[in-house]
């Protein structure tokens, strides 16, 4: 039988409601679990920490695979709007938490919070356009020291 992981850090770079929330719920799984638990938010994946648009994130319909419609369809005006609003009932229906509380919710476990520096630095993002859950703006050097003895998950 193989050692119970005892520490997870995932890597959040999607900035698209199916690219945040498998990691928040990997996150809180392992936080319940009483595994020790990173994010590392870079790119795209930045928006679910930053203030102006945690509480805005949409369904990506052009070229998502998962969504079973041809690209040029999700490309028609208003179907990301209608698969966001499709898929925030289904979410709240299962009594998910939204973005910003399970950030605040997964903070509240102790789990770390991180975004990229290299992001930061190429949106022009400084500490305060981050929520305050955010512990730091970090390298990614930084964030393997962190991430050391753990299994990484890239999402």
């Amino acid at each position: 039988m193989s050692d119970p992981i005892e520490k997870v850090s995932i890597i959040i770079s999607k900035g698209s409601l199916e690219g945040v929330y498998p990691g928040l719920i990997m996150a809180n799984g392992a936080r319940a679990e009483g595994i020790e638990a990173n994010l590392f938010f870079t790119f795209f994946g930045m928006d679910a920490i930053h203030r102006k648009h945690w509480s805005k994130m949409k369904v990506a319909t052009v070229g998502n695979p998962g969504m079973h419609i041809p690209t040029v369809v999700g490309g028609i005006p208003g179907m990301s709007a209608m698969a966001t609003k499709m898929m925030s009932k289904k979410i709240e229906k299962l009594d998910f938490p939204s973005i910003p509380e399970f950030v605040e919710m997964i903070s509240d476990t102790g789990a770390g919070i991180y975004a990229c520096l290299a992001s930061a630095d190429l949106f022009g993002y400084t500490k305060d356009d981050l929520v305050d859950q955010v512990q730091g703006i970090i390298t990614v050097g930084e964030f393997y020291d962190i991430a050391a003895g753990g299994q990484i998950i890239f999402t």
